[in-house]
């Protein structure tokens, strides 16, 4: 048998059910950029960030939040929303152009019904795709495999969105 180590998950399976208290991308929002590393944050916006899943269904799992603590999609005036869309976007073209993917589930879950594992405060799932990723390990095995360490993704990433940092100050 061979084993595969992904520590990041341990913070996962001892949390169990008791989930962090308070919402996770709220405090995201309340600390300072100084500790984004640390976060997985990989760009701040005017209204969003980007941050990297801490339980990615894939390599390069990224999503885009609001600064705005809300579930409800159309309580997002269009500043918001059209800032959410950008960001996408440009997550889209800059894991295209880090990993080459060969597709993109795009998505957000409303409501706990739909799969919100944050159902509170609403956000954008990347995930990228590659032909052969959903292969027999998760579906006979019920394990997923992710063959980059979250520090080594967030690495590759961060200087695409430091460059669309310089690029918004401009």
């Amino acid at each position: 048998m061979e084993i595969k180590y992904t520590p990041w998950r341990m913070r996962y399976i001892k949390r169990g059910d008791a989930a962090e208290e308070g919402c996770v991308f709220c405090a995201i929002t309340a600390a300072d950029s100084a500790s984004d590393a640390e976060r997985l944050v990989l760009y701040r916006g005017q209204h969003c960030f980007v941050v990297m899943n801490i339980y990615p269904y894939n390599t390069a799992h990224l999503m885009v939040v609001p600064y705005l603590h809300v579930a409800d999609l159309t309580m997002l005036d269009s500043h918001v929303a059209g800032e959410l869309f950008t960001l996408t976007q440009q997550c889209v073209a800059i894991v295209q152009q880090e990993y080459t993917p060969h597709g993109f589930n795009l998505g957000m879950n409303l409501g706990r019904v739909a799969g919100a594992g944050i159902a509170d405060h609403l956000h954008m799932h990347i995930v990228p795709r590659w032909n052969g990723d959903n292969n027999f390990m998760p579906v006979i095995g019920n394990t997923k495999l992710i063959p980059e360490a979250l520090d080594e993704t967030y690495a590759r990433l961060r200087p695409h969105f430091a460059a669309l940092n310089s690029a918004s100050d401009q």
